[in-house]
């Protein structure tokens, strides 16, 4: 449990009636939780999942050292049928679902982990080979952190974009969207659209309006 305010005095009093109810431990300040590590400055709070990485990469076992600089390759268009397919998914399938967890703090990575997920029915050797790669990626930047001031302006700042008829099986396009509260992102998502759009200006158009229901 992870009790926040701004009120010490207060936060002390809930700590105090929920041990006079429920046998528990205070942890003190908020450091780990659910793979999540939150450390404290004067300037403010850093948000990462470096252990989580590390504990991924050592099950992946890769077998190298290597990095590269970026998750994808640009303008990468994977299909179903690329490569063959793979005797046994499970590997596959639980790296992509843990890939999943760690797009809470690592915004980097959510467009190859969406894509890489449209496969995990039948995924094959190319779509493995795609998701190594995202693996030594995040083994080069695995320190990246989110940062969240102490004092930031609380004007939203919105930005959307969209990948028109990006999918080459079934030409639906791509929204895409990251939310500013002052400095620090807040929100952001990569999701296919669930209608074919018939030009950019229209998947456009679809990607604000993903953005729009967020704000809102």
């Amino acid at each position: 449990m992870i009790i926040t305010g701004d009120d010490p005095e207060y936060i002390a009093f809930v700590k105090a009636r929920l041990r006079d109810q429920f046998l528990m431990t205070d942890l003190g300040p908020l450091r780990y939780f659910l793979g999540i590590e939150v450390s404290s400055t004067s300037d403010g709070f850093y948000i990462s999942q470096e252990k989580y990485i590390q504990d991924l990469l050592d099950r992946a076992a890769l077998g190298d050292e290597r990095t590269v600089e970026t998750p994808m390759e640009l303008n990468v268009k994977l299909q179903p049928t690329d490569g063959d397919h793979l005797s046994d998914p499970t590997r596959y399938r639980h790296l992509v679902g843990n890939l999943f967890y760690l797009v809470v703090t690592r915004p980097d990575i959510s467009y190859p982990v969406h894509i890489l997920s449209q496969f995990v029915s039948a995924p094959t050797t190319v779509h493995y080979s795609h998701l190594l790669r995202v693996l030594r990626y995040l083994r080069g930047t695995i320190t990246r952190r989110l940062f969240f001031p102490r004092s930031s302006s609380l004007q939203l700042q919105c930005y959307s974009d969209a990948t028109w008829a990006s999918d080459p099986s079934d030409r639906r396009s791509l929204s895409a969207y990251c939310v500013f509260l002052g400095g620090p992102l807040i929100a952001w998502k990569t999701k296919k659209q669930t209608a074919v759009s018939h030009s950019s200006v229209e998947a456009e158009l679809r990607a604000m309006a993903l953005l729009t229901a967020e704000v809102t």
